[in-house]
């Protein structure tokens, strides 16, 4: 792994966790939590199991990028002693994953959903774990998961198992799991009380912009000296593409990870991303929890987040195993409020942010921008592959959402599973005002078939052929009668034409028989 020297919270769980036993880590993002379980746990595993056994070791992590990264750091780490590691998410196909685990593995990182549904199936057997690891349990009481969680380990056999629960912070709730699931656990803090929450190496900045210019400061700030691999951070899916398709435009490498995106669209973007074929990555906060790409310079907080807690995660990004960064956040006037209560919780020195617009020279000063940087790349500049170099890999997607995907080039594509389903979709219903292909569209239209009313005598002898009998226009109640008749059938379904006499070609008017068949027979009396 070429670590030579361990992280504090490495330092102080791993002589703990080696004795098998139960272990709170809580450490700032950033400092190594992910070995500091991973290698007792891969040291305590037995490796060589026969084919088809269950594993030993169970990791269940909040998201997907995440439980992909751990499983990669965890298959490095185990590589000396051969350790399987299986990596089971949502998103993807079910065989490959059934067929490893019928294969034999000893270790398994998952999400909670699809831990749960294979373990319901049969196909996830979990009455042989012997190690259980929460990490990021935080962040899985925000999404809502603990019920999952908790499901989950009531699967498990308490007795002989050693459970660490690792963590950033650490709210109620997730007390309240450690007291329940938990055996006389040793809680480890790898801080001190009064210590900033932040990350010393990182250099914060905070402005107040303007939702119209924050595009233009974006674009200048990712063309600042010795600037790296850099993160933007939006709150919400659609912002996120459209920052990602804008600086595209504007002949920047960038990619995007967010909710609409289908799996296979969201591991281009980060394999692209740390493989440097793009260099600006425009996420959601999906991506900000224990996502660990080395080189990242630059965070950019393009909308406020909400709390302090996402604000730490988001910022943790850069600045990561001793490295310095730069985490940038855009402050709106209607999210001045928001910052108000990040800033006091953290106790940061940025109680009034200042006004600042893609012009304002403290901005170039402040962040290293060569004077006369314009909001566009300059071609000579536009070194990076993009990400259509990066292959789209075909994960077999599950579920509808977001397999049409972003941009591909400008342009927005679906992919054979949207098509498919448009096609399926126009089959069983058709657009409006449309007719659905098939049988029932092969018919030959018929001609409308008139409704005939029962009231008037004039529609009654229509409906047979005969002329009827005209009342005397001398009778006003016969007069104002023919006019209700008349008015009545533009009313009722019937067209101007019909009111002005004209029988439509092709028979009665749908819903205006009576109105057409009377004005004839009017027609008929006053020739």
């Amino acid at each position: 792994m070429g670590i030579f020297t361990p992280f504090a919270i490495q330092a102080l769980s791993l002589p703990i966790a080696l004795t098998g036993s139960d272990i709170i880590g809580q450490a700032r993002t950033g400092t190594g939590k992910t070995l500091a379980f991973g290698i007792p746990l891969l040291e305590r595993v037995e490796v060589g199991q026969r084919r088809g056994a269950p594993p030993a070791a169970l990791v269940v992590v909040p998201t997907r990028e995440l439980c992909i990264q751990v499983a990669s750091d965890l298959t490095r780490a185990g590589s000396v002693r051969g350790v399987r590691v299986l990596a089971i998410y949502g998103g993807r196909s079910y065989e490959p994953q059934v067929e490893a685990l019928v294969a034999g593995v000893e270790v398994v990182v998952g999400t909670p959903g699809r831990l749960l549904d294979l373990a319901q199936q049969g196909k996830l057997r979990l009455g042989e774990i012997r190690m259980l690891v929460l990490d990021e349990a935080d962040e899985m009481l925000d999404l809502g998961f603990l019920p999952d969680v908790e499901r989950i380990m009531a699967k498990i056999p308490a007795t002989g198992r050693q459970t660490m629960l690792f963590s950033a912070t650490m709210p109620g709730a997730v007390v309240t799991l450690s007291r329940r699931f938990l055996t006389r656990p040793t809680h480890v803090r790898a801080e001190m009380p009064d210590e900033s929450r932040t990350v010393p190496t990182t250099s914060q900045h905070v402005f107040r912009a303007h939702a119209m210019d924050k595009l233009e400061m974006l674009a200048r700030i990712m063309q600042a000296q010795d600037r790296g691999l850099s993160m933007v951070f939006c709150r919400t899916k659609r912002t996120c593409q459209k920052v990602a398709d804008d600086l595209v435009d504007r002949g920047f490498a960038a990619g995007a990870v967010h909710g609409d995106l289908g799996q296979g669209q969201r591991e281009q973007a980060l394999r692209a991303f740390r493989s440097g074929k793009v260099d600006i990555l425009v996420a959601t906060d999906v991506a900000a929890r224990g996502i660990d790409v080395e080189a990242v310079t630059h965070v950019i907080n393009y909308q406020c987040p909400d709390e302090e807690k996402t604000y730490l995660h988001r910022i943790g990004r850069t600045g990561r195993a001793g490295a310095s960064g730069v985490a940038v956040t855009f402050v709106d006037w209607d999210e001045l409020h928001k910052w108000a209560l990040i800033n006091r919780a953290l106790d940061l020195p940025f109680p009034d942010p200042p006004e600042t617009y893609s012009t304002s020279t403290f901005l170039f000063e402040a962040l290293d921008i060569p004077a006369g940087t314009k909001g566009t790349l300059p071609r000579a500049a536009r070194t990076r592959a993009g990400l259509d170099a990066e292959v789209l890999e075909d994960v077999g997607e599950t579920g509808g959402r977001g397999r049409g995907g972003a941009r591909s080039g400008g342009d927005r594509v679906r992919g054979a599973g949207d098509r498919a389903a448009g096609e399926r979709a126009g089959r069983d219903r058709g657009p409006k005002g449309a007719h659905a292909p098939g049988p029932i569209a092969d018919k030959p239209a018929g001609r409308p078939r008139a409704r005939t009313r029962t009231r008037g005598a004039g529609a009654a002898l229509s409906a047979v052929g005969t002329p009827a009998a005209q009342p005397d226009p001398r009778d006003p109640a016969a007069a104002g009668s023919s006019r209700r008749r008349r008015r009545g059938g533009r009313g009722r379904g019937g067209s101007p034409a019909t009111a002005a006499g004209e029988r439509p070609a092709g028979g009665t008017d749908a819903g205006g028989a009576d109105a057409g068949s009377a004005d004839a027979g009017s027609a008929a009396a006053t020739g």
